[in-house]
């Protein structure tokens, strides 16, 4: 684990509402992210985690409050330009393009660059950081394994050479054995410098992996900290970690 990053924060978020409907999915949320951290946001299903990255990305309306990254309000962005900015999700669910090859999935994911060369030469970093992506290269994506598949979408948004690179519930309906592996990926994304939000239902593992942490309850940001000081929270070892 890296030392805690210092400076300005990336990614700050200020007092961040979002409504669906007359449901308040988030309200009055205070995040920050500070390049080269792993920071994980954990909580139960519908506390708004998910609705956190889709608000990062710009997906989904913001009723009050703002986005910053790296001193930029993005808080208005079209999808399209956050990407261009550096931000890159990795979808819950994992959304491959499941009747294309594996290679044109990881082509996909540098839409937005025009530099024929260097997309080439990252296609093959890639492939060089998955080596089974590499054997699978002509495979139709959607005859991927599981974890196979989270490998690809998050080689796929790495294409994008991110800034920021938003994790959304990687470990989601693989086996324990496939999430560990998972895992060792993010650790050595890590390790690289890569600086990483994630989303994660297996609080434990979030929690062993990332530099700081926030807990979600119902929309509502209730505890947070150095992710080794919530690991032997009580509250936090009571509601999540069993």
């Amino acid at each position: 684990m890296s030392a805690v990053a210092t400076g300005a924060p990336l990614l700050s978020i200020a007092d961040l509402s979002i409504h669906y409907g007359r449901v308040q999915a988030l309200e009055h949320m205070n995040l920050e992210v500070r390049a080269g951290e792993v920071v994980t946001l954990i909580g139960a299903n519908g506390a708004g985690k998910s609705t956190t990255l889709r608000s990062i990305s710009r997906i989904v309306p913001v009723h009050r409050g703002r986005i910053t990254f790296d001193g930029r309000d993005i808080t208005a962005a079209r999808p399209s330009d956050v990407v261009r900015l550096g931000i890159a999700q990795v979808p819950e669910g994992r959304r491959m393009l499941a009747r294309q090859s594996v290679l044109d999935n990881l082509v996909l994911g540098a839409y937005t660059r025009t530099d024929g060369a260097e997309i080439e030469a990252d296609v093959e970093r890639q492939f060089a950081r998955f080596p089974v992506l590499a054997q699978r290269r002509r495979q139709l994506a959607g005859t991927l394994s599981g974890g196979e598949q989270q490998m690809l979408a998050i080689a796929r948004a790495l294409m994008s050479r991110p800034r920021l690179l938003l994790l959304d519930e990687p470990s989601l309906g693989l086996a324990p054995l496939i999430v560990r592996g998972i895992f060792e990926i993010i650790r050595s994304l890590h390790g690289a410098g890569v600086t990483i939000l994630l989303v994660e239902q297996n609080a434990s593992l979030a929690l062993q992996i990332a530099d700081r942490a926030y807990v979600l309850e119902a929309g509502r940001l209730t505890i947070s900290g150095p992710a080794a000081e919530l690991l032997t929270d009580e509250r936090v070892r009571k509601a999540y970690l069993g």
